[in-house]
């Protein structure tokens, strides 16, 4: 029996297929690389020792999803498949209700018709009222959107909420923070086409002479610098965290339905002036900057409470920001 993973070849989506590789699984994958590229499966192959199978699918398109449930024994899945930056949320939003919820509903859709009802959905923080609660925030805290992104990852998690309850799937959510950076070889990491959505890849541009300078989206927030506030965590923690979930969800499931939530994950917020100057430390590059206007559907401080992932999952992070920073650089100098 395999794993489907779908949205393979994106970033945090490599990274998950080198931790569940490193723990023997069989892995099938799905991408229909409209952010991502091709090579990755390369470097990939020298990391796992193996070529994983791949499939370039739309998850739109449910007769090319059936076909790979046809040909494949899948146990369950770890969805990933999403579009993911904020203000292009705000700026389409059409996109993302399509993508993120109708690729979804299509993959469901066909894991029910062949009984595969295990499935670990890869959420996020913005799901929660960051508007009018207060950090640390935990898998209890009061849901409210502020832009279409969250919307999408809220609307899904109760689409597979109402597949729990009257379809018997086994579902977990993890409600992720953000994830930086790479994997320690270097080999893979976050490399999105285009101009970058992420704060540190657009560092990295600056710090390689790409870009002449940062904008800073806002200088005026309510926080100690005037800065966003984040709990960024090492992707590679983020990637053996949904190997720990996939394994709780398979000790836990049940005959007639399982489902849980948990937070990915620190439990501190740096802000962005202090990852400026994290990276400026680590890798020894002055980061020039802007102050510009403050970007769409942005809360100020946003930080988990991790305490129910570190109890229930076993898990506690184990690589610094510092950490992180090195190894992107280590990427980005390897491309």
């Amino acid at each position: 029996m395999a794993i489907l993973i779908t949205g393979w070849l994106g970033y945090i989506w490599s990274h998950a297929v080198v931790a569940f590789a490193q723990k023997w699984y069989d892995i099938v994958i799905v991408d229909n690389l409209s952010n991502a590229n091709i090579s990755v499966l390369e470097k990939l192959t020298t990391l796992i020792g193996k070529q994983p199978k791949f499939c370039q699918i739309d998850l739109k398109n449910s007769e090319d999803v059936k076909k790979v449930f046809q040909e494949n024994k899948i146990d369950g899945v770890i969805h990933f498949a999403a579009f993911k930056a904020v203000g292009e949320s705000c700026e389409d939003p059409f996109m993302y209700y399509e993508n993120n919820i109708g690729g979804g509903v299509s993959l469901y859709k066909t894991m029910n018709e062949y009984w595969v009802k295990n499935i670990v959905f890869s959420s996020s923080c913005t799901v929660y009222d960051t508007m009018n609660t207060s950090p640390p925030y935990d898998e209890n805290t009061p849901k409210k959107t502020i832009n279409p992104y969250g919307s999408s990852k809220w609307m899904s998690e109760i689409i597979l909420e109402d597949l729990a309850t009257h379809k018997g799937f086994n579902a977990m959510f993890l409600r992720y923070f953000n994830p930086i950076w790479a994997h320690p070889s270097g080999l893979i990491g976050e490399n999105p086409k285009g101009t970058p959505n992420n704060l540190l890849p657009y560092i990295y541009k600056v710090a390689s002479g790409e870009y002449e300078y940062l904008n800073v989206r806002g200088d005026d927030y309510p926080t100690p610098d005037g800065t966003c506030i984040r709990d960024y965590l090492h992707v590679m923690d983020l990637a053996e965290a949904h190997v720990a979930a996939y394994e709780y969800l398979q000790k836990n499931a049940q005959a007639e339905w399982f489902l849980d939530v948990f937070n990915l994950w620190t439990g501190q917020g740096t802000s962005v002036l202090e990852i400026i100057q994290l990276t400026e430390k680590a890798i020894d590059k002055k980061i020039s900057y802007k102050i510009w206007l403050k970007r769409a559907g942005d809360a100020s401080t946003v930080y988990a409470n991790p305490s129910k992932a570190n109890s229930l999952l076993g898990r506690t992070t184990k690589k610094t920001i510092s950490e992180a920073i090195q190894d992107g650089w280590r990427f980005i100098n390897n491309h």
